[in-house]
């Protein structure tokens, strides 16, 4: 495929905006751009549809033949070889899951299924109550990784889940399809992860609207601009499950063996990648109104907290929605 690039001295009026998209992990990618000249869209969709393709067939929980599923079902202490992307993910994981003291966990697949998320249509109490006495994630003792041979081996038969991190590195293997094809001015993201590179024609970062975590309605709380740099939002309040009258999470306290439940409704993570983005905003997520701000901060994290009650506070400024009517933007960061 061709280079494409923006020349910064052509004229903004000869650069065309081009928007893209296509099926991602349950939900659609999308990429926003703008070229000078001709630009062969099915190829560039072509690539960006196998970039998502790749990270869906190494780490899917719901492919049985997925990467990340011959790892789950491989025997207790048996190495099994793994692609690069899949190791990266992984290392990044355990990193998090280390500096936040274990509030990222991706060894709660088995609780995720019991709960009835994850495909699963009820919950199951009895395998909760077994599950409820099994020791959290805690590597190496649970998860060893060889990043010079490529392969991992689980030390223990807890079920690895990426769900917190995956659609992360998607965007971020979506941005590097860009950067690779020439683009420099673009707009990528899966649902609410962004990451976005150069400015508009008009100088400006690319805009994204922040939804206010409201249920069943969708208000901008405010507008983030981006540029070189990427957005994640974790909150409790899209993907949920109903259990005896209650209204549950789809995120796992990994302190509790159950759906968090705290005064929290959304966070969001600003980083260089949106991978790790992603998993910074899952895990202060379930460390709480206290507890996050003050570990983001420990940390110079980037991130918004939105409580329950809808009171915000954050370690960056967050600009407010024009008034009285709201400026189009260009994405939208959701839970």
């Amino acid at each position: 495929m061709s280079k494409m690039s923006i020349d910064p001295g052509a004229d903004a009026r000869a650069l065309r905006r081009h928007a893209l998209s296509g099926p991602a992990m349950g939900a659609r990618w999308s990429a926003v751009f703008f070229a000078a000249g001709d630009v062969d869209e099915a190829a560039l969709t072509r690539r960006l549809q196998g970039a998502v393709e790749r990270v869906e067939q190494q780490m899917s929980t719901f492919r049985p033949e997925s990467d990340l599923e011959r790892l789950n079902a491989a025997q207790v202490g048996i190495w099994i070889d793994i692609p690069r992307e899949l190791m990266h993910v992984l290392a990044t994981a355990l990193e998090v899951g280390r500096l936040s003291g274990g509030a990222f966990d991706i060894g709660v697949g088995d609780l995720v299924k019991a709960w009835g998320f994850g495909g699963a249509r009820m919950p199951d109490g009895g395998r909760i109550a077994a599950l409820a006495g099994r020791p959290s994630f805690e590597p190496p003792k649970t998860l060893q990784l060889d990043p010079a041979a490529c392969r991992a081996r689980r030390l223990a038969p807890l079920r690895l889940d990426l769900a917190g991190i995956a659609k992360g590195f998607g965007v971020d293997e979506l941005a590097r399809e860009m950067l690779e094809a020439g683009l420099s001015s673009w707009l990528v993201g899966i649902d609410g992860e962004m990451r976005a590179q150069g400015l508009k024609p008009d100088g400006r970062p690319w805009t994204v609207a922040h939804e206010r975590p409201s249920v069943g309605r969708r208000d901008i709380l405010g507008v983030l601009e981006l540029s070189g740099a990427a957005v994640a939002t974790s909150g409790n309040y899209r993907h949920r499950v109903e259990v005896a009258g209650r209204t549950l999470s789809h995120t796992m306290d990994p302190s509790r063996g159950a759906p968090l439940d705290n005064d929290l409704a959304a966070v969001t993570v600003l980083g260089e990648t949106c991978m790790a983005a992603d998993a910074w905003a899952t895990a202060l997520l379930v460390h709480g109104a206290i507890e996050g701000p003050a570990l983001a901060r420990r940390l110079g994290l980037a991130a918004l907290f939105v409580r329950a009650d809808g009171e915000a506070e954050m370690t960056w400024p967050l600009a407010p929605p024009p008034e009285p009517a709201i400026a189009p933007v260009d994405g939208r960061c959701t839970a």
